[in-house]
């Protein structure tokens, strides 16, 4: 049993890592949310009955607790203030540059609908097949690629 813990944290823990990246942006949170994912695959292991496959089991519970994560900052937000801050507004020679970066892509991956922002980022950062993030979202193979395109069609128009 150990064993076989071990071996799905091997295969899976980085992909599962990426994805939650993908969702929160915070290598921290990621990080944090992805041994919460596991610690609770284990926990309620009984409950897994394989009509999925392993990784798209631990997706559900990933972004399940990415969802907890939101409503929690939602209802407690922080009130620390921060003695350091800096205004990192980019000058309008630095906008134009970006424009040429991947920062400004990433910025308009953001800004697709939450749906349309998973699959391109599943697809480009967790390196995932069209089969598997259908199953995350519970659909098909065929309508993962359909909005993956349609995604990409709307960053291509800006």
């Amino acid at each position: 049993m150990k064993r076989e813990i071990e071996q799905y944290y091997q295969e899976n823990g980085r992909k599962i890592y990426l994805y939650l990246l993908s969702l929160c942006s915070e290598p921290d949170t990621a990080e944090e949310l992805t041994q919460e994912t596991f610690y609770r695959a284990i926990k309620n292991l009984n409950r897994y009955e394989g009509k999925s496959s392993v990784f798209t089991w631990l997706c559900g519970i990933a972004k399940h607790l990415w969802l907890q994560e939101i409503d929690r900052r939602t209802r407690h937000p922080t009130t620390e203030l921060d003695l350091y801050y800096q205004d990192n507004s980019p000058s309008p020679v630095e906008c134009t540059e970006q424009k040429d970066s991947k920062l400004f892509i990433l910025k308009q991956i953001h800004e697709l609908p939450e749906q349309e922002k998973e699959i391109i980022l599943l697809r480009a950062t967790g390196a995932l097949t069209f089969k598997e993030i259908g199953e995350i979202f519970n659909r098909s193979e065929n309508w993962a690629r359909v909005t993956y395109y349609r995604a990409k069609q709307k960053l291509k128009k800006i």
